[in-house]
């Protein structure tokens, strides 16, 4: 199992959301753990001492308070226990910080369907929250279903990667599900004339990056598939995880310092803004 203990879901009503925390049931259902629901207002910075005080705080409270009853609602429909919380600030620091508080393991964040700015920033809230944390995020997109048969992971031969191939064959394992593991050469298109024995050497490091995790998985009784993709790495991953008809794709994450922080990476950021289907952040 992904042996997470305790998950918290992000939650604001949205459709997105909504499906977001059906799948969090799901795999709250497969793990056996609980599930925290968060609801977040802004932080009211008007005069408190105003008369009327009571009813600007409840007035302010009321999408909180309405989303979480709607998560109540879907909740009791499914059969399912929640604890919900109304946290008042900036939404990513309060969802970062209540994962830590609750010690939860992993968080579900819903993604809309976006236009093509949104999907290449993913969302300021998303990307935040993944760029903060350091528990594992499950991005859903609206419309898809959480699903371990057929597992993507995506490894660049860094060690982040190699935590998220034993996160990758841990859960393929499990769920008795098969494993894709993808690895793409991603170098500007003069390189090929000018340094066609870099991209070679690169090509090799691939296969071998590929091949390391398939050996892994394998002696795990995995069936697993390798590809080596050559372009934008962002664009190999996703059509390949349309192709194979993948259930989710796995990453790892790279660090939590400076720029990288906010832009979380720009494969992993456009990864979810592009995919078919949910990606499991796994942090390093």
């Amino acid at each position: 199992m992904g042996k997470y203990k305790k998950i918290l879901v992000a939650f604001d009503g949205s459709e997105s959301s909504k499906n977001a925390l059906l799948q969090a049931f799901r795999l709250a259902n497969d793990e056996e753990c609980w599930i925290t629901v968060v609801s977040v207002i802004p932080p009211y910075e008007g005069e408190m001492e105003l008369v009327g005080v009571k009813d600007i705080r409840a007035s302010l409270r009321k999408p909180c308070d309405d989303a979480l009853a709607e998560a109540e609602k879907i909740a009791k429909a499914e059969k399912a226990l929640i604890k919900t919380v109304c946290e008042e600030g900036e939404i990513y620091e309060r969802v970062v910080g209540l994962a830590d508080s609750e010690n939860c393991g992993i968080i579900v964040l819903g993604r809309r369907g976006m236009s093509r700015l949104e999907r290449a920033l993913v969302g300021s809230v998303t990307a935040r929250v993944i760029g903060h944390t350091q528990k594992d995020i499950l991005v859903v997109p609206g419309g898809t279903t959480v699903g371990w048969k057929n597992i993507l992971l995506a490894t660049d031969g860094s060690k982040h990667s190699d935590i998220a191939a034993n996160k990758a064959v841990d859960f393929a394992k499990s769920y008795g599900g098969n494993l894709k593991v993808i690895s793409v050469v991603d170098v500007p298109s003069e390189f090929y004339g000018e340094a066609p024995g870099i991209v070679e050497d690169l090509i090799k490091k691939a296969k071998t990056y590929a091949e390391n995790v398939k050996k892994q998985a394998e002696k795990a009784g995995i069936k697993t598939e390798t590809f080596v993709r050559e372009g934008e790495a962002y664009q190999a991953i996703t059509d390949i995880a349309k192709e194979q008809n993948i259930n989710a794709i796995v990453m790892g994450s790279h660090g939590r310092t400076g720029l990288k922080r906010l832009l979380m990476g720009s494969v992993t950021e456009k990864v979810i803004g592009y995919s078919p289907c949910p990606v499991l952040v796994v942090k390093a």
